[in-house]
């Protein structure tokens, strides 16, 4: 048993945000019908390489991208473009708890699935569309991505080096408005579901990226909305914390021996009270920089940053990562390396996470996916479906769900309805 099992979800959004909301919904047990274009599918299924390799190892039309963002799902192509197939999504949707899309504000009421046309059918219908603006304001007619929202959001402001050390405004390295708001998104289906199961009433939900961009500013927000004061960005340094950033340290022997003298290396060293602050000195062997009254208590320290900091990037490196994590870790002083994405998934914590998941593709047996962070002890999530090939379910959702003939598909794949 699933934790949203008899939940079925109509799922008329590609791309990002909202096929991230519908995958955690999947994962979670709703019965997820993924609406796609015949002929196309998703936009990701060709963002590639690098793509799925088949048995003789040649491309697949499925990239890595798609792959990553649509498990436990089930494939109906429709065109929506033409009165029969918005006919056929509008007899969905009187089967379905939720319906989700990501067109442009005003698409979906050109084809009569717009919010206030699909309740009448369906008065319990939690419907939620995610845009890059929303549905209001000056901003809601235009197209909106994470890339741009990171700029417009401010999170770019935030995000790189100082100007003074050559920085310069710079994205994070993958999508997170639209992840961010795909969780969002998440969380306000399933309170309008628990509304929905109360009172028998549907609503509708407006997500933004730029709405989530502005919330995910989390304590910077605060900082200026308090202080009047625009932060600027700090690199790889916190803006509240001191010492809470990555230092370079003593290159170790092995990275010695493959990059010789111009061996760099660094780790993260996250101080987040004085009590953390008081043993890193000890173990660092200068018990004096935390009695100094201008770096004993954090306050102070993030005032006196310019004078403590290089302190520290002196005596930083005097030893090797595995030294000073070492050393740090035993003394419970939060620390970490920094690691790319092969050292991530060979990472033994990692691993005991079990956060990769092995599926069987028709394609690719033995086919290695990141799994749902999501552990629940009574109703863990589900592993039932690999992401679907394009169109792989349509007969069978079409007989299951609407009762459909034989006859009565073949008459929509003959007017080029469903691919």
């Amino acid at each position: 048993m699933n934790s949203l099992d008899g939940i079925r979800i109509l799922d008329l959004s590609r791309v990002l945000a909202g096929p991230w909301c519908t995958q955690t919904l999947a994962d979670l047990g709703a019965d997820v019908i993924k609406i796609e274009r015949p002929g196309a599918g998703d936009d990701t299924r060709s963002w590639g390489p690098p793509f799925l390799k088949d048995s003789e190892g040649r491309d697949t039309p499925e990239a890595a991208y798609y792959l990553g963002t649509n498990r436990n799902k089930r494939s109906l192509t429709c065109d929506i473009s033409k009165p029969e197939g918005q006919a056929l999504i509008r007899e969905l949707v009187m089967h379905c708890d939720v319906f989700i899309e990501n067109f442009k504000v005003g698409d979906m009421a050109r084809y009569g699935l717009d919010y206030h046309s699909l309740k009448v059918l369906n008065p319990r219908l939690v419907y939620c569309s995610v845009t890059g603006f929303g549905q209001t304001g000056p901003y809601s007619d235009r197209a909106g991505y994470d890339y741009a929202i990171q700029g417009i959001g401010g999170l770019m402001s935030v995000t790189g080096e100082r100007d003074d050390l050559g920085g310069g405004p710079q994205k994070v390295g993958v999508a997170v408005a639209d992840l961010f708001t795909g969780m969002y998104a998440t969380v306000g289906i399933l309170a309008a579901l628990r509304h929905a199961e109360k009172t028998g009433q549907g609503q509708y939900v407006d997500m933004a990226l730029l709405d989530t961009q502005v919330a995910m500013l989390a304590n910077l927000g605060a900082n200026y909305l308090v202080s009047g004061k625009t932060p600027g960005r700090a690199g790889n340094a916190h803006q509240n914390i001191v010492p809470y950033q990555v230092f370079e340290v003593k290159p170790g022997p092995e990275l010695l021996a493959s990059n010789g003298p111009a061996a760099r290396d660094h780790l993260i060293l996250a101080v987040g009270n004085d009590g953390q602050y008081a043993k890193f000195c000890e173990v660092a062997g200068h018990p004096e920089l935390a009695a100094d009254v201008r770096f004993a208590k954090n306050t102070d320290r993030v005032k006196n940053r310019q004078v403590l900091v290089p302190l520290l990037e002196t005596i930083m490196l005097t030893r090797s990562k595995a030294d000073w994590l070492s050393a740090l870790e035993a003394a419970k002083v939060p620390c970490g390396a920094i690691n790319n994405l092969s050292e991530v998934f060979a990472d033994p914590q990692v691993e005991a996470r079990q956060m990769v998941s092995t599926w069987q593709h028709p394609h690719q047996k033995d086919l290695k996916l990141v799994s749902s962070p999501l552990k629940l002890s009574v109703t863990p999530v589900r592993k039932d479906h690999v992401p679907p090939q394009l169109g792989q379910h349509t007969e069978v959702l079409l007989k299951e769900v609407l009762g459909y003939t034989d006859a009565q598909i073949e008459a929509l794949r003959h007017q080029d309805i469903i691919g």
